[in-house]
């Protein structure tokens, strides 16, 4: 078994980390830059950094906060929010971030991916999906979660693939902020129709909850917010218990 990585998030709302349920009623959670120290020393894998608001306010990421951040770790760093274009991303990566995490802009523009891929290679782009249950489907949601699509996110992922994509960010919004589990239902689909890692997003609140999102629903990686921000569950525990558990990661 490949090792399975252990991902906190940042959502980041006017220079603060931010958490909220199901995308809405944020709370504050703390100084983004002492929480990306704090989790570099703590054993995380890797960070994703996500300004929530950037394209619903249409104004770029914080470039000047994803430099702050990238010069205080020494793991992978994705950052993602209201990034729409080539030179955006080369803005982004410059700044110290390794990956770009982009959800809206794509699904505006799908041909953005294959320019992405190809000037920056695969693995430095990551296609989020905000998937929201609908009868017996998934719909994907844009800006911040605010608007649906109409377009189906089992069929998204596929195309997000084919276009360039060279992981997933899978987010349950009917699971976000929850504490109630991944949906390891959409997790199963997902990966039992991409070839690319995804990374499992929205639910999380117990250990348990980590494991069974790798041991049923196939994630490359677990991410979460609240939980490790408010040291509900600390990563070095999770670590060990998922590795009891037969699951492969890097203590």
């Amino acid at each position: 078994m490949l090792t399975k990585r252990i991902i906190p998030c940042l959502d980041i709302k006017d220079g603060r980390t931010v958490k909220g349920v199901n995308f809405v009623g944020l709370r504050d959670a703390g100084d983004p830059v002492e929480l990306a120290q704090r989790y570099t020393t703590e054993g995380a894998d890797e960070l994703v950094f996500l300004d929530i608001t950037a394209t619903k306010e249409k104004r770029k990421t914080l470039v000047k906060l994803v430099e702050e951040i990238a010069r205080q770790i020494n793991i992978p760093f994705t950052v993602g929010g209201g990034i729409r274009t080539v030179e955006e991303i080369a803005d982004i990566l410059k700044a110290g971030a390794d990956k770009v995490s982009l959800n809206s802009s794509i699904v505006r523009n799908p041909e953005l991916l294959t320019r992405a891929s190809d000037a920056f290679g695969s693995q430095a782009i990551v296609a989020a999906v905000d998937a929201k249950r609908k009868d017996d489907s998934w719909e994907v949601y844009v800006k911040g979660g605010s608007e649906p699509t109409g377009i189906d996110a089992l069929e998204w992922m596929v195309k997000t693939e084919k276009l360039g994509a060279g992981e997933i960010l899978l987010t349950s919004m009917d699971r976000d902020g929850t504490k109630a589990g991944f949906d390891i239902e959409l997790l199963q689909k997902a990966n039992s129709i991409v070839t690319i890692p995804v990374i499992a997003s929205g639910g999380a609140g117990t250990i348990q909850h980590c494991c069974d999102a790798v041991l049923q629903g196939d994630a490359d990686a677990v991410l979460a917010a609240s939980i490790f921000h408010f040291r509900e569950i600390e990563i070095v525990d999770l670590k060990k218990e998922m590795k009891q558990e037969g699951i492969s990661v890097r203590i």
